[in-house]
This record gives C-alpha cells, sequence and structure tokens, in this order.
C-alpha cells in the first residue's frame, strides 16, 4: 500500500513538472530540419542599382514556411496557434515574423514560448520575401508571388513590397524615409539571383550603422546607478578577440542581462587601429532560435 502510495505521488510530481515547463517555459518545438536560407552582404556602392529590388529590412524573426509548419533558421518549429497558418499556401516561403517597428523584443518573446498566447499572435504577421524552392531567378519568382498572395485571403500573413531604384541619391532617400519613421534599413535582392542557401551579393542590406555578433562571455557589476545591475558584457568575436559593451542596454536589459554563452548583435562606428569596434554598443539578442 506504502509503496503504491509513493508510485502515485512521483507520478503527479511528474504531471505537475510537465505542466509547468508547457506553461511557463519559453521553448521551441525541436524538429532535425535546418533550413539553407538566403543571407545577406553589407550593401556596396558598385553594384548596378537598376538591377536589384528594394525592400524594407524587417525588425522581425528569421521564418522558414516548409509547407506544413514555421520553422526558425536553426530548425526549431514555432509553436503557433493552430488559426494562424490555416490558409498558408502549400509550397516553401521565406520571410521574417513581425509585429511592426520597433518591436523585436516583443515579438522575440512571443515566437519563443512553447504554448503561444494567441493575444500576441493576433499581432504577428508572416511577411514574406521569397519562395525557396521556386525554380528561376529572383525576378520570375516575385511575379509568381505576386500572383499567389493576389488570391491569399489569410491575415497573418503577406507578401512584403519590392520596388526599383535607378540611382543611390534616390536609395538613400528611401533610406532616410525608413529611418525617420521608426525602421532599421533597407534590403537589396538581385533580381537575376537563384535562390541560395548562403550568404553572398544576391542579397544585401543597407543601414546606417554598421553591426555584428559577438559572444557573451562574462558581466561586469553596475556602479552607480547601474548598482545591482548589469554595468557591461564582456564579448568575444568570431576571430577571438575581446572587448566590453557597456551601452545601449535599457534598465530591463541591465536587471535580466544576456546569458553568458549567448549570441548579441552590437552596433559600432569603424574599427580602431587594432581592429576592434568603435563605440560599440549593445543592439539586441541574435534573433535566430
Amino acid at each position: 500500500m506504502q509503496r503504491k502510495l509513493i508510485l502515485v505521488i512521483f507520478g503527479l510530481l511528474a504531471l505537475c513538472s510537465v505542466s509547468l515547463i508547457h506553461a511557463d517555459t519559453p521553448l521551441l518545438a525541436q524538429t532535425p530540419l535546418k533550413p539553407a536560407l538566403m543571407l545577406a552582404k553589407p550593401y556596396r556602392s558598385d553594384i548596378e542599382l537598376r538591377h536589384y529590388w528594394i525592400s524594407e529590412k524587417l525588425d522581425g524573426v528569421r521564418a522558414y514556411w516548409d509547407g506544413t509548419q514555421l520553422l526558425s533558421r536553426q530548425g526549431n518549429r514555432f509553436s503557433t496557434p493552430d488559426w494562424f497558418t490555416q490558409g498558408f499556401p502549400k509550397q516553401a516561403l521565406d520571410g521574417e515574423l513581425w509585429m511592426g517597428r520597433n518591436r523585436f523584443a516583443e515579438v522575440s518573446g512571443a515566437v519563443r514560448r512553447h504554448i503561444p498566447d494567441p493575444s500576441q499572435w493576433q499581432k504577428i504577421r508572416f511577411m514574406v520575401f521569397d519562395s525557396p524552392n521556386e525554380a528561376g531567378d529572383f525576378d520570375h519568382r516575385l511575379q509568381g508571388l505576386r500572383v499567389l498572395f493576389s488570391k491569399l485571403k489569410t491575415p497573418s500573413i503577406a507578401l512584403i513590397e519590392q520596388y526599383k531604384i535607378d540611382d543611390e541619391a534616390a536609395l538613400m532617400k528611401a533610406l532616410d524615409h525608413v529611418i525617420v519613421n521608426g525602421g532599421e534599413g533597407l534590403m537589396l535582392h538581385l533580381g537575376s539571383a537563384p535562390y541560395r542557401g548562403i550568404r553572398s551579393d544576391d542579397l544585401l542590406k543597407l543601414k546606417r550603422f554598421s553591426d555584428a555578433e559577438a559572444v557573451v562571455i562574462a558581466h561586469i557589476p553596475g556602479k552607480g546607478k547601474f548598482s545591482g545591475m548589469l554595468g557591461a558584457v564582456v564579448v568575444k568575436m568570431p576571430n577571438g578577440r575581446e572587448f566590453k559593451i557597456g551601452s545601449g542596454f535599457s534598465d530591463e536589459e541591465r536587471r535580466h542581462p544576456p546569458a553568458i554563452g549567448s549570441t548579441i548583435s552590437y552596433k559600432y562606428q569603424g574599427t580602431t587601429a587594432s581592429g576592434l569596434p568603435r563605440f560599440a554598443s549593445f543592439f539586441r539578442p541574435r534573433n535566430d532560435f
């Protein structure tokens, strides 16, 4: 009798543990697939602008629709409400989960949850900019996407606007317009490019600042008004060089700093003579999961 009682207690504890994990832990369901996505290089002024399509660089979370489910860059499955993907096409689509300008932290937190919050997902749209499995160049793929989206009636998915610009002066004017209105920058997509899951000049990003990624290796406690919070992080660049980042953090981020071992993005303005970033400041956690 006593042994049965112990087994029952252990069973209840296990159920409680599973319930707590599913309800409160921001997890993504694992899947073995890691999609090969097209990645961007920085903009170069020596390109032929007339060959590129221009779109806004969205401040969201990269996502890949494989025809049945939404996956992250790392191949994790986003847990969405059932209604969110109803009516999505059966073909593969490359895009970004987006809530609007300057809402990266909000959308990032929402899509990480194992149990989705419908009230948050109602604010999210899957903004599509390519169809990876379609043959032909981007000009052809974009034409096909425009036909496809002209027939779709699903509010949670949309095709991002793509347009042409002939000269760099007009490009910079478009960039300023996006930034003044709270946007991050522009993307340039080569019309003649096939879909290649690599980083190349087929896709370029244009912003008013440079950014890069580094791994957090230490926390430095704050002083004065930051006493009891984060003062700075020590990060390691891909080449092994280390440096400190002490600006760019909100008070909430100082109270709950990026974990040691995590990767962050930072802004900077050129490099020093020794090759370290100048005026580096925290931008945000890396936006892939």
